[in-house]
């Protein structure tokens, strides 16, 4: 299944959260965000959660992790 958006956050110079939460404020009902990050994100899901959105993590190597994120529809 392929996302609709990918963000790589390893990319981002200084605290990611505010790219993160812009392209949450973006994804539209029923759409997928690939978040790639280089720690799984734990305080993120507390976020995600609260603002109805479903997430599954995945680490693909030691340093990279995959969070599906789901906008509820």
């Amino acid at each position: 299944m392929t996302a609709d958006t990918v963000l790589d956050v390893r990319e981002v110079d200084g605290e990611p959260f505010g790219d993160i939460v812009a392209a949450l404020d973006e994804l539209e009902e029923g759409a997928t965000l690939e978040l790639v990050n280089s720690f799984e994100p734990v305080p993120l899901y507390d976020v995600l959660s609260d603002r109805g959105f479903d997430y599954e993590s995945e680490q693909v190597a030691q340093d990279e992790w995959h969070v599906r994120i789901t906008h509820d529809t």
